[in-house]
């Protein structure tokens, strides 16, 4: 079968800086892959990668089976590839609605699994504020507005940086809920966080980068069982 995404030799570089070395990737439909390694090793720059956010990129970006590797990004996020930032980046003078609605589009073929309702409904801090000022919520509801605007283009891959990072335990076990739920639509998911014990709840695989290499991947268990290379790239 063929995969959803299938990455080959991607490179990519920030000025005369090469920060990925011929990253291979496949990602399968309804697949959820933890993304994981210390700071600095490339993670983020492979999701912007994969959203087209870095200029010079090189290599094979395929989503099931057409080539993205060098579409602008808004091509990319409309090919069906929805990207929630590190940072949140939502509109502080847009109410959660607007928001959310500005978003919305049918995905590929048409479909419309996610609606106003149910991402309201998945996240009923948000239906609570609906009126409020993006600006005016708490860290954890804004990163819950960002996901459910990514939700609103209906992916087929949502691209999650930092998923949980600087939340309370029970928003950050919320958020992990809700990731969930949303691989358990049908969506594809690659999560980049330090929680290394959510990961592994979450994910049918675990690829961990090293200085911009894919230097392990497996199932969850397999690498677990090896903690000595772990806490060698990841540092647990």
């Amino acid at each position: 079968m063929t995969p959803l995404l299938a990455v080959a030799g991607l490179e990519a570089f920030y000025g005369a800086s090469q920060v990925l070395k011929g990253i291979e990737l496949e990602v399968g439909r309804g697949e959820a892959v933890g993304l994981v390694g210390r700071n600095g090793m490339g993670k983020s720059t492979l999701l912007r990668s994969l959203m087209g956010l870095v200029p010079d990129r090189r290599g094979s970006i395929r989503l099931d089976g057409r080539d993205i590797a060098r579409a602008p990004p808004e091509a990319i996020a409309r090919s069906g590839i929805a990207y929630v930032p590190e940072g949140r980046g939502i509109f502080g003078s847009l109410t959660v609605i607007e928001n959310l609605v500005m978003a919305a589009r049918p995905g590929c073929g048409g479909r419309r699994t996610w609606t106003l309702e149910r991402v309201l409904a998945l996240f009923p801090r948000l239906a609570e504020r609906r009126r409020h000022g993006g600006q005016q919520l708490s860290g954890g509801e804004q990163q819950m507005l960002t996901i459910g605007r990514a939700l609103m283009t209906n992916p087929e891959l949502i691209l999650v940086d930092e998923a949980t990072e600087g939340l309370a335990p029970l928003v950050a076990q919320e958020i992990w809920r809700t990731l969930d739920v949303i691989r358990g639509e049908g969506a594809a998911v690659i999560v980049v966080d330090k929680d290394m014990r959510a990961i592994a709840r979450l994910a049918d695989r675990i690829v961990v980068l090293a200085k911009g290499e894919i230097v392990l991947a497996g199932r969850p268990a397999a690498l677990a069982a090896t903690p000595g290379l772990l806490e060698r790239y990841v540092g647990i």
